[in-house]
């Protein structure tokens, strides 16, 4: 049997400790021990997007990405996007726009979305698509999420100059 290792971690802007099997994932770790489930295993080959995580400030594909490797890093989950306010612009986006069915895919569209925003604020079609294209969507909402990321450009272009 392989020991569990503690690591320490910034989680959501708060810093935390994990006991974690060489073997976890990240996926893995955020909901046995922090009880996060946004960000799901689904493929568990790194193919759908559905447990993209940001890990100091890049995402990742979190079925693939070992737990311990998150020691000393900063890691933000689509939990951390709202406030008790209200949601964050693409959360809203999403909501007007119907970019989802199911919604399994959507919190990691979401932390796609938010990272592709905060690199280019205002992406052509041609951008978004490619940008998401390791995001996979069973219920075929595609055309309705360039309308959200759209829509969450503009709402974050009006809380800027707000």
């Amino acid at each position: 049997m392989t020991a569990a290792r503690t690591i320490t971690f910034t989680l959501n802007g708060a810093p935390v400790t994990a006991d974690v099997k060489p073997h976890h994932n990240l996926i893995e770790m955020l909901q046995g021990e922090f009880g996060l489930t946004g960000a799901r295993e689904s493929c568990g080959q790194g193919l759908c997007g559905c447990c993209s995580v940001v890990v100091n400030g890049r995402a990742v594909s979190g079925c693939l990405y070992l737990a311990q490797f998150v020691d000393g890093a900063d890691v933000v989950t689509v939990e951390s996007l709202d406030t008790r306010e209200k949601l964050s612009p693409v959360q809203q986006a999403f909501i007007e726009a119907s970019a989802f069915q199911c919604g399994y895919c959507t919190p990691g569209f979401i932390m796609m979305v938010t990272q592709l925003l905060d690199e280019n604020p205002d992406p052509s079609d041609e951008e978004i698509k490619h940008y998401l294209t390791g995001n996979l969507c069973r219920c075929a909402t595609y055309p309705e999420v360039i309308d959200a990321v759209k829509l969450a450009a503009n709402k974050r272009k009006a809380v800027a100059t707000a």
